[in-house]
């Protein structure tokens, strides 16, 4: 009996700032793709400035997938994640295009090339209560560091600004007594579909300058009246407001920084994230890395990452064939 053929599956990761969103547009155009986003606070609508979300006249018509699906106020994790791309990558491989999932969001992505295995973790609301009342009292450094001591590999992967993400990894281990960490080694290791991981880098100052650049743009393209009105509406304590670049001008409104600190905090704070971002790819995903630094040979780089593309999942017809179906 032959083995069932898998479906093929294009991915684009990086750090924040590095050109995922240029590259991932040229590279559907070449291979008759459609875009699946890979970030996790894409997804909420109204969250466009902060999230770097692409906007429709920067599409050039290639569909895309897993944004504006959430309101602010609601929670999103990994496994609807997980859920809702599986879906997408079907109804995209059945009208014969390559689905590319393209983000930073390495868990959600992860979670999907390897099928992850998500089953509900028990819960204690006493401790869970303790710990939120900790953060009120205290602030979440005290926290933060609890879970520094336990489990160090989350630590790095989570923001400090992310409450509620770094009291679920606590009382994952409280419950559990095993980490986040360790669940997440004891996952799958087979690729779920047939997978080409391409991972975007650049040399760190270049990365960094390119990153302040972007926040100054959203600054000037309205950031601060974009998280004003979820200001206005109330919204607190939801996950969306946790995302870098919300929780900083939140500050900022609140009196607790100026518009300089805040805008500083979110520089920092946005390039630390990059930094997590590529140790958590280096460590976790098989990423064949391609770099950017040289921005002025954007032509030359997208020649040289088509070929290894074409190489890794069709075989010379079936690019043929797409060469014939973009010459259409």
């Amino acid at each position: 009996m032959l083995k069932q053929q898998k479906r093929k599956l294009l991915v684009i990761i990086g750090p924040t700032a590095v050109g995922k969103t240029k590259m991932s547009i040229e590279l559907a155009k070449q291979f008759n793709g459609e875009i699946i986003s890979g970030d996790s606070m894409q997804v909420y609508k109204g969250m466009d400035i902060g999230t770097a979300k692409i906007k429709r006249e920067e599409t050039e018509g290639i569909p895309h997938y897993l944004l504006d699906i959430k309101e602010p106020d609601e929670p999103f994790s990994a496994a609807e994640f997980q859920e809702r791309a599986n879906a997408c990558i079907e109804d995209i491989q059945n009208r014969g295009k390559l689905p590319i999932i393209v983000g930073g969001t390495g868990l959600y992505i992860q979670s999907v090339i390897y099928d992850y295995q998500f089953s509900e973790a028990p819960s204690d609301p006493s401790y869970r209560g303790m710990l939120e009342k900790q953060v009120k009292e205290l602030g979440i450094d005290p926290v933060f560091e609890q879970l520094q001591s336990v489990d160090p590999e989350s630590a790095n992967r989570i923001h400090p600004n992310n409450v509620r993400r770094v009291i679920r990894a606590l009382e994952i281990f409280h419950c559990t007594g095993k980490t986040m960490s360790e669940q997440l080694d004891e996952q799958p290791t087979e690729m779920k579909y047939d997978t080409c991981i391409i991972g975007l880098t650049m040399d760190r100052e270049k990365l960094y300058q390119r990153i302040d650049q972007r926040v100054d743009g959203m600054i000037e393209e309205g950031l601060i009246q974009e998280v004003q009105s979820f200001y206005e509406q109330g919204l607190r304590d939801c996950q969306s407001i946790q995302a870098i670049g919300y929780k900083e001008i939140y500050d900022f409104i609140d009196e607790r920084a100026s518009l300089e600190e805040a805008i500083e905090a979110l520089k920092q704070n946005s390039r630390r994230y990059a930094k997590r971002q590529l140790t958590w790819f280096r460590n976790k995903m098989d990423v064949i890395w391609f770099d950017m630094t040289k921005l002025e040979d954007f032509s030359k780089k997208i020649h040289e990452i088509s070929g290894f593309i074409a190489g890794k999942l069709f075989n010379k017809g079936e690019y043929i064939n797409l060469e014939r179906k973009e010459e259409d």
